[in-house]
C-alpha cells in the first residue's frame, strides 16, 4: 500500500477545491445544458441554430425577468408566487391606459410603479403583519388576476405601434438575441454583484439561514425583505410590459400559470427552497435549460399537456436533486472525516 506522506496529503489537500468545484450543482447544469443542446440537435436538426435559439430566448424572456428577484426572496426563506399575477395585472393596466389615450412613454413607468406598489402590499402583509408568504401570495395570486379582469374584462387591446413592438419580436441588430434577453443579461449581471458582492446580498443570506440571528446581529430583516418584495413587483411590471410587446396584445389573464415555471427555475438553479443558500449563476443555467427542454419537445410535436408534466417532475426534481447531492457530499466529508490517520512509515524504509 503507498505510503500516506506529509506530501501526499498535501497534495490531495490542493486538489479538493479543484474537485469541489467540479461537483457543485451550477457545473451539473452546465452539462445537462449542453446535453440538452447535443441531444435537441439530434432528434431535431436545426435545435442549434440561430433562428431557433432566438425564439427560445423570446419564450423565456419573462420567465427570467421575474426569476431574479425570485431567486433572492427565496434565499431570503420566502416566496412570492403572485408574480404571474402581477404580470397580467400590468399587462391590463397598460391596455387600459393606451385605450384611454395615454402615450406608451407615459405608460411603462407608470405600468412598472404600479407592480411596486403590488409588491409592497406583498411586502407589508408579510413584514408588518407577520402573515406566512406562502398564504398571502397566494392570496394576492387571485387577488391581481382578478383585478386585471376587473380593469380589461375579456377583452384584448392590440393596437399597439408596431415601433414598440418591434423590441419583442425582433432581436438585436446584427445578432440573434432577442432584446428582453439582452435586457436580462444587463439585469442578471447587476443582480449578481448586489446578491453576491455586497453588504445587502450577505445580509439575505443571513436572514435566509437564521433570521433570528440576523437580527440579533443589527440586520434590519423586515425592511431587507420588504424591499425584495417591491423589486419582485417592479420586475413582474417589467415582465408585463416585455409579454405585451411580445405578443402585441394586452389581456387580463397574460402569463396566467407562469409562476411555477419561474419557481421551477429558481429552485432547479440549486436555491434551497429553505433559504439562506443559492447562487444567481444557477438559477441563470436553470433558465436556459428548462427553456432548452421545452424547445426540444416542442420541435418533437410533444403536446402542453406533456410540457406541463415536464414542468411540474422538473420542479420535483429541482428540490430533491440538489438536497440529495449537498446529503451525499456531507456523508463523503463525515467518511472521510471519521477514517483514522495512516500510521507513518518509518524512516529510511523504502
Amino acid at each position: 500500500m503507498a505510503a500516506d506522506t506529509p506530501a501526499a496529503r498535501s497534495t490531495r489537500q490542493d486538489q479538493r477545491p479543484g474537485l469541489r468545484r467540479l461537483l457543485r450543482w451550477e457545473t451539473a447544469l452546465v452539462l445537462l445544458l449542453v446535453a440538452v443542446g447535443l441531444v435537441g440537435e439530434q432528434t431535431s436538426p436545426g435545435f442549434l441554430t440561430g433562428a431557433n435559439l432566438f425564439y427560445l430566448g423570446l419564450d423565456v424572456g419573462e420567465i427570467a425577468l421575474m426569476a431574479l428577484p425570485l431567486t433572492m426572496i427565496i434565499i431570503a426563506g420566502e416566496i412570492d408566487l403572485s408574480i404571474a399575477s402581477i404580470l397580467g395585472l400590468t399587462s391590463a393596466l397598460l391596455g387600459w391606459l393606451w385605450n384611454a389615450g395615454w402615450p406608451l412613454e407615459l405608460i411603462f413607468p407608470t405600468v412598472l410603479v404600479a407592480g411596486a406598489l403590488a409588491g409592497a402590499l406583498n411586502g407589508f402583509f408579510v413584514t408588518r403583519l407577520g402573515l406566512p408568504s406562502l398564504a398571502v401570495t397566494i392570496g394576492t395570486l387571485a387577488l391581481y388576476r382578478g383585478l386585471a379582469f376587473v380593469i380589461l374584462g375579456d377583452q384584448a387591446v392590440a393596437d399597439f405601434p408596431a415601433s414598440y413592438t418591434r423590441y419583442g419580436t425582433t432581436p438585436v441588430p446584427g445578432t440573434h438575441i432577442p432584446y428582453p434577453i439582452a435586457f436580462f443579461a444587463v439585469l442578471a449581471a447587476l443582480f449578481g454583484v448586489v446578491l453576491h458582492a455586497t453588504p445587502f446580498g450577505r445580509s439575505v443570506f443571513a436572514i435566509g439561514a437564521n433570521q433570528e440571528a440576523a437580527f440579533f446581529s443589527g440586520i434590519r430583516v423586515k425592511r431587507t425583505k420588504f424591499i425584495l418584495y417591491v423589486l419582485s413587483g417592479a420586475m413582474s411590471g417589467l415582465a408585463g410590459i416585455v409579454f405585451t410587446l411580445r405578443f402585441a396584445s394586452a389581456r387580463a389573464d397574460n402569463g396566467a400559470g407562469l409562476e411555477l415555471a419561474v419557481v421551477a427555475a429558481v429552485l432547479l438553479g440549486g436555491v434551497s427552497i429553505f433559504g439562506g443558500k443559492g447562487t444567481l449563476g444557477g438559477v441563470v443555467a436553470a433558465v436556459f435549460l428548462l427553456g432548452g427542454i421545452r424547445s426540444a419537445l416542442i420541435l418533437n410535436d410533444v403536446s402542453n399537456d406533456i410540457l406541463n408534466v415536464v414542468t411540474g417532475l422538473l420542479l420535483i426534481g429541482s428540490v430533491i436533486a440538489p438536497n440529495a447531492i449537498a446529503a451525499v457530499g456531507r456523508a463523503v466529508s463525515r467518511r472521510r472525516s471519521a477514517s483514522p490517520a495512516a500510521p507513518a512509515e518509518p524512516a529510511g524504509a523504502s
